[in-house]
């Protein structure tokens, strides 16, 4: 049973305000209603990082809409969700993340071919303003030359 899933929810200010230094996709522990949710789109990356409570990783921030269908059984929208990983690449994110100015972002949120939702995060290190601007001039020059071009 393949499915292809279009699904795909990105976190954009994540690119703009880190600088990204290592990617990683995680598996979430999800509810029912949480996944349905998701299926439709209704999730949001928006101000989520990643933190670790008890030698676990955690997605915090990660705002994924109630289900319209869900009832009582209706989850917590903002609730901390547990992130799936091995456990050399937790500990490699320990180690890391013990380094100075170093966090973990969310991305995007996907479907994969096997249904199963997944999450990437980065392990990013935040920009200074002068950084923002430099990306801004980049963005802009890369707009101007595709429009010469094109």
């Amino acid at each position: 049973m393949h499915r292809t899933s279009n699904i795909e929810v990105k976190n954009k200010r994540a690119y703009f305000d880190y600088e990204l230094v290592e990617t990683l996709t995680a598996g979430m522990a999800l509810t029912g209603t949480e996944i349905k949710a998701i299926r439709e789109g209704k999730a949001s990356l928006a101000d989520s990082y990643c933190l670790f409570i008890n030698g676990e990783l955690w997605a915090r921030n990660m705002h994924i809409a109630a289900y319209r269908f869900g009832s009582y059984s209706n989850h917590n929208a903002k609730r901390d969700r547990k992130l799936l990983l091995q456990r050399r690449e937790l500990q490699k994110l320990t180690r890391k993340t013990k380094e100075k100015g170093l966090t973990i972002i969310a991305l995007r949120i996907f479907i994969n071919e096997k249904g199963l939702a997944k999450l990437d995060i980065a392990l990013a290190r935040g920009k200074k303003a002068y950084d923002k601007r430099e990306s801004i001039k980049e963005k802009d020059l890369r707009r101007e030359q595709n429009r010469a071009a094109g």
